[in-house]
């Protein structure tokens, strides 16, 4: 067993990571360990990131206890970088975290820095990056260890050294990477980070001078955000059609409500009720604490939305039925609503699928705008061509037809002998050859059956008779009402 991190107490006695447990028990006898969970610190990590969500949308994980936080544009709105940084080190030691940051240009400079700088509070304007990473040591690049112990052989000790040797020969005994992570970290290039979380197409935030707790301060708050942020959808001819707000309490916790539309919202009021019964239904409390001092509205996803007039014909009827489907979903959940989803495939028990009414699916993940479907045309007195209820798995069938491929002129189903009196088909399905042997199924011949007493039935043959098979099985697949 061996020692994983320590505080400063401990790295002040010498105990380093990767010290022996017994070793380090013989330096300091009542030495206080834990077991190594790292789960748990991962979950603590990311509470941590849900917290800097406050400064910037763009916080990402670097490796297992670090952050990065790309505050470009946003600086400003917290007096500055430095006193940015400030409230990151203040908030963090009020709930016991020492911290080392930096601020940097690009992402990768602000890392070393802060990794390997030793001078805590450095703040590197944008162009003194090769200046201020000069002196770390080559291990600052993020290397490899072989790479870093290669590096040292060849006397390159700092990353300002590697940084004055000619590229071409760096480039053929170590690889390109290592001229991009120098190029990074001296600020020449950038790589963006990856947040951990969707950026926002657009959001509204409003901070409190002093925290609020009451539920009637944050409905209004969430009122006045709805309306800014609705207004910046309708400047730009878009609707929401997901949406989040975060509460973000004094202690660092943050309480995340999010809602999903049917079809583009753009209007303050609907939304603030969604975002209200929401509220009202989780199962979960919005517990304030000692107070939320920010509150942030945003759109996770939007689409166009042109302007319409929606008081004549199937445009209220379809307002309706997306209005009844967001209500639903805010109450009970975006699973709770379900809807059918046409697939690509010619096998009826295939042809659909059941998908959460409010979430978005497509090709590609793009957003899929739900809309009331139309009822297709079928001439009057004419029967359906398909039936509305399908068995699955298709009825088995006692059937007397001819051979080989003939309608059925009886068949016996749940005991019951039905005399054919009508019989239209058939409809050849082929097999999907594409899915392999696993997916396909054999050719199928469908009829539309009526008995002797007016009942209608949707029967198929599966198998060619004398191609696939000898002898064709039956199955009931619908009925028709």
């Amino acid at each position: 067993m061996r020692l994983v991190a320590g505080d400063a107490a401990a790295r002040r006695l010498g105990l380093l990571p990767g010290l022996g447990l017994a070793d380090a028990r013989a330096r300091v006898p009542d030495l206080a360990v834990a077991d190594h969970d790292p789960a748990a610190d991962a979950a603590f990590l990311a509470r941590l990131a849900d917290a800097c969500d406050r400064y910037t949308p763009l916080v990402a994980l670097d490796g297992a206890d670090g952050l990065i936080l790309d505050i470009a544009g946003a600086a400003h709105l917290f007096g500055g970088e430095a006193a940015m940084k400030r409230d990151v080190e203040a908030r963090l030691a009020r709930v016991g975290v020492a911290c080392v940051a930096a601020v940097a240009g690009t992402p990768d400079a602000a890392r070393a820095l802060a990794r390997f700088g030793g001078l805590p509070g450095a703040i590197v304007l944008s162009g003194g990056e090769p200046a201020a990473v000069g002196p770390l040591p080559a291990a600052a690049l993020g290397l490899e260890h072989a790479e870093t112990v290669a590096l040292a052989r060849l006397g390159l000790r700092t990353v300002g050294d590697v940084a004055e040797r000619p590229r071409a020969p760096l480039a053929a005994r170590f690889g390109q990477g290592l001229i991009d992570r120098l190029d990074r970290v001296l600020g020449r290039t950038e790589k963006p980070i990856v947040p951990r979380r969707p950026v926002p197409v657009f959001s509204a935030e409003r901070r409190f001078a002093e925290p609020i707790g009451r539920v009637e301060d944050c409905a209004a708050a969430l009122e006045r955000l709805a309306q800014d942020l609705c207004g910046r959808l309708e400047r730009q001819a878009k609707g929401g059609r997901r949406f989040e707000a975060s509460f973000f309490r004094t202690d660092g916790a943050v309480r995340r409500i999010a809602v999903a539309t049917a079809a583009p919202l753009r209007e303050p009021e609907g939304l603030a009720r969604l975002l209200f019964r929401r509220i009202d239904s989780a199962a979960d409390p919005l517990d304030p604490g000692f107070g939320f001092d920010a509150i942030r509205l945003a759109v996770l996803l939007a689409e166009p939305m042109a302007a319409r007039q929606d008081s004549f014909g199937a445009r209220r009827q379809e307002s309706a039925v997306s209005g009844l489907a967001d209500r639903l979903g805010s109450r009970f959940g975006e699973d709770a609503a379900v809807r059918f989803d046409a697939l690509d495939t010619h096998i009826p028990e295939r042809a659909e699928r059941l998908v959460p009414l409010l979430r978005e699916i497509g090709e590609g993940g793009e957003a899929s705008a739900w809309v009331l479907a139309p009822v297709p045309y079928e001439p009057r007195g004419e029967p359906p061509e398909r039936p509305l209820r399908l068995f699955d798995p298709p009825q088995p069938l006692d059937v007397v037809a001819e051979v080989p491929d003939g309608a059925p002129k009886r068949f016996r189903w749940r005991r019951v002998l039905h005399e054919v009196a009508h019989a239209e088909g058939p409809e050849r399905i082929s097999a999907e050859w594409w899915r392999g042997e696993g997916g396909a199924v054999p050719t199928r011949d469908y009829f539309r059956v009526e008995d002797t007493d007016g009942r209608r039935f949707w029967v198929f043959r599966a198998g060619l008779y004398g191609v696939e098979t000898t002898g064709p099985r039956w199955f009931l697949h619908g009925l028709f009402a």
